[in-house]
């Protein structure tokens, strides 16, 4: 199986099977497959809205899920078959207590639960929010996301 680890504003999807992997702390993670066509994909964002000003990058939540979306249709894939998994969001620099314009990471989780609602795309996985980081792995040809979490960089491997 053909393996992608994705970094930072990143999208991949194919109709190929893949294991896709990434780490998340406050940012996240979008998975999604179609269930008819037995295919997925993935983002990973680092905040939730592109405010227009530079280039519209999949650094954005607004950008990286429309842009998922778009590459699986590309693929021959249809929205109404899609679910999705949502991973990250972490409050890994102790953002609780911080005003909620600081709080990156509840901003990102929360961003990607809105934009798929208004998608239509069902969510029927998610570890949002934790405290310590993720990392994650996607089976494309399934659909299957393992989670470990991850304290320290001798957890990543």
């Amino acid at each position: 199986m053909l393996e992608v680890f994705l970094a930072q504003s990143q999208i991949f999807s194919d109709i190929r099977p893949h294991r896709l992997s990434t780490v998340l702390g406050s940012c996240v993670a979008v998975c999604l497959w179609d269930q008819r066509l037995k295919f997925g994909g993935m983002n990973h964002y680092m905040l939730p809205m592109w405010n227009g000003a530079g280039l519209a990058s999949p650094k954005y939540g607004n950008i990286a899920i429309p842009k998922l979306i778009e590459q699986m249709n590309a693929l021959g894939g249809n929205p109404q078959d899609y679910i999705a998994k949502v991973f990250g969001g972490g409050n890994v620099m102790g953002d609780e207590d911080k005003p909620y314009i600081y709080q990156i990471g509840t901003r990102n989780a929360e961003h990607a639960i809105h934009m798929l609602t208004y998608e239509n795309i069902p969510v029927v996985a998610q570890k949002l929010r934790p405290n310590n980081g993720l990392k994650i792995t996607m089976d494309t040809g399934t659909g299957e996301v393992l989670v470990r979490n991850v304290r320290r960089l001798s957890d990543i491997s």
